[in-house]
């Protein structure tokens, strides 16, 4: 049985075998609690939640982190406050090992030593020479998949309907349905990867196919050469012979490889034959690849070719709200709303603001609200403008007077109802250019007399009323600052 000797919290000492897991978690537990009064509730969520311990041996803490980046970034910004935890619960010998690890491969493992100077380079254990995938007897254990890539965190919207649905039929029945191959095209960061690893985690998950393969056009095209270059392509052609669904992305850049191409031809007659599922992505559709064989192009085209477009606005604003559930982190509505209205080309773009503004919070330790995500938009989007709608108009006035949204469209009398309503009614008469019949419905079906009513009340306000111009010049600031 593993202890752990007590004499005190700063002089704890673990015995070198490995820690039973429930003694692990307390262990990381009384790591972190030491960690996360020093900082935000942001900070701490964004960069040591996601942070898995994996044992520790000889007062030496395993854990993985999911990227490169994330490690340099803990290393860079707190060093400092890892290292005075691990000395206070583990003692002075106390250090952590790192290990990257984004997917299903191997990572090298980045050591930290808290005795080390601040500011000292860690040892990097250099990554073995990468073997490939046909050499090695049990490499179809490996699928290349991102599990985090699912259908259940993949967000359906009219750009990616048909996809999506396409997808999910070939996730039952891989190599039963007419869908094969089933090709997905559109621009880049739309979702096509995602889509297509999520049908090979499906697959694997519930047991339709116990052999999946995801590998871009390039690695395909280097394994081949590899396997020119080794006199290994009958091992070559038959491990990638062997899939029960093989997924290949971005076949673009087939384009001008004639011998990979040739290969890929023998191998996609085998397996479609063999009934096996085979999925493959583009940034065009088939018909349109220059420098890509015509057999080749007339069996992409035997299955289904289905197209996804950038997502629309709905699309984008469910994606973000989406992530943040997932990652349990609190983004204020307009925030989400203001990036979803100006960042329309692809979702990855989307993305990226998402992380970056969550990197800025932490960086700054500051709340996030549209002034950030405004900076941070700035250096993504050439010109950042959102349209201004009533509704927008209704939304920040609500907040301004602290009420209810909904109550400005209700039949409710109260005074601070009405004079939220009216001010609305002014502004949106003022700064957009909606008729007063179209304003009029926006509150609750009300006669455009009610609009002019409501604007005459205001202008009438605003002229006698010093405090109240000022509420008025306050609102439009805000409305200003969404909209400009």
């Amino acid at each position: 049985m593993i202890s752990i000797v007590t004499a005190s919290d700063a002089s704890a000492t673990v015995k070198s075998d490995l820690l039973q897991s429930e003694e692990l978690e307390a262990v990381w537990k009384r790591i972190l609690s030491h960690i996360q009064p020093e900082i935000n509730s942001q900070s701490f969520k964004t960069w040591f939640e996601p942070i898995k311990p994996v044992k520790i041996e000889n007062n030496v803490v395993s854990v993985t982190v999911p990227s490169q980046f994330f490690y340099e970034w803990l290393e860079e910004h707190y060093y400092s406050l890892i290292s005075g935890a691990l000395t206070k619960v583990l003692g002075e010998k106390a250090s952590l090992t790192y290990t990257v690890v984004p997917s299903d491969e191997p990572a090298p493992a980045i050591v930290v030593s808290p005795n080390e100077p601040a500011g000292r380079a860690p040892e990097v254990t250099p990554a073995k020479a990468e073997q490939s995938l046909y050499s090695q007897p049990l490499a179809y254990e490996k699928t290349f998949l991102n599990k985090r890539n699912t259908f259940n965190n993949f967000i359906k919207g009219e750009s990616n309907q048909l996809a999506r649905a396409a997808a999910m039929a070939v996730a039952n029945n891989p190599g039963g349905t007419s869908f094969n191959p089933l090709v997905l095209y559109g621009g880049t960061g739309l979702g096509k990867t995602h889509l297509m690893q999520a049908i090979g985690n499906y697959a694997l998950e519930t047991g339709k196919a116990k052999r999946v393969m995801y590998v871009s056009s390039e690695k395909f095209t280097n394994e081949f050469i590899d396997a020119i270059r080794n006199d290994a392509t009958t091992d070559f052609s038959n491990f990638y012979r062997s899939m029960d669904i093989l997924i290949v992305d971005d076949i673009q850049f087939f384009t001008g490889k004639e011998k990979t191409q040739d290969s890929f031809f023998h191998t996609f007659n085998s397996l479609h034959q063999l009934g096996k599922q085979i999925i493959l992505s583009s940034d065009r559709p088939p018909k349109e690849l220059q420098g890509l064989d015509e057999r080749l192009i007339s069996r992409f085209q035997w299955g289904l070719t289905a197209d996804i477009q950038p997502p629309d606005l709905e699309t984008r604003s469910a994606i973000l709200r989406n992530k943040c559930q997932r990652d349990d982190v609190t983004i204020p509505e307009p925030v989400l709303d203001f990036i979803a209205a100006n960042v329309k080309s692809n979702v990855r773009e989307l993305e990226g603001c998402y992380t970056k503004l969550l990197f800025n919070a932490s960086l700054l330790g500051k709340d996030i609200d549209i002034e950030m995500a405004r900076e941070v938009l700035s250096s993504v989007v050439t010109e950042v403008r959102s349209p201004l709608t009533v509704e927008e108009i209704q939304r920040i006035v609500s907040d301004y007077y602290d009420i209810p949204n909904d109550l400005l469209r209700a039949k409710t009398r109260k005074q601070e109802v009405v004079i939220a309503r009216q001010v609305s009614m002014y502004l949106a008469k003022e700064l957009t250019n909606c008729s007063l019949k179209t304003i009029g419905l926006n509150f609750g079906g009300r006669d455009h007399s009610t609009v002019i009513h409501a604007y005459q009340t205001v202008e009438e306000q605003i002229k006698i009323d010093p405090k109240f111009r000022t509420t008025i010049d306050q609102i439009k600031k805000k409305i200003d600052l969404y909209s400009r």
